[in-house]
């Protein structure tokens, strides 16, 4: 694997969705997501059928990799507006910058495309980690545990300075 990202500046994004506190040694995202896929339907005002998997880590997270450190994992759908959130779900105002976006074709489970990206194209990239929520998109092209799906891996950069 040797993807080079496209870099893409993203604008504030409005989402709703609900959230959960995991790691990766306490793995509760499958919960997560049984939970919110029956009650998207509720979201009235959604842009596109497009479902954000969005993390949300303390700035240290990186520093000391530790898989049993907690951070926050979202469910969301992006919304024209937040005048109508349903019942149990939350707002998130994800904030715009600057973004690698690399695709990922496999299952979920396979961490190929997370292990390249942090341990290959970060240390040699001309962009530092930014401390901004991480997400995957995942479009018409994603199919739940198939080894043919696709998804975009996008991960909030700074230019070295």
């Amino acid at each position: 694997m040797n993807q080079q990202p496209r870099i893409v500046t993203l604008s504030e994004k409005k989402l709703i969705g609900t959230h959960i506190t995991t790691s990766l040694v306490n793995n509760r995202i499958g919960e997560l997501w049984r939970s919110f896929m029956p009650q998207r339907k509720h979201i009235s005002n959604s842009v596109s059928a497009d479902l954000f998997s969005l993390s949300v880590y303390d700035p240290e997270y990186f520093k000391a990799f530790n898989p049993a450190r907690e951070f926050e994992k979202w469910a969301l759908m992006e919304v024209t507006d937040f005048s109508n959130v349903p019942s149990g779900m939350e707002t998130f105002t994800l904030p715009g910058g600057a973004y690698a976006v690399f695709v990922h074709k496999g299952s979920h489970e396979d961490v190929r495309t997370f292990q390249y990206i942090f341990s290959m194209w970060l240390p040699q990239a001309s962009y530092l980690l930014d401390n901004r929520p991480h997400f995957e998109l995942l479009g018409s092209k994603y199919k739940q545990g198939s080894p043919d799906s696709e998804e975009e891996i996008w991960v909030p950069v700074k230019p070295k300075r």
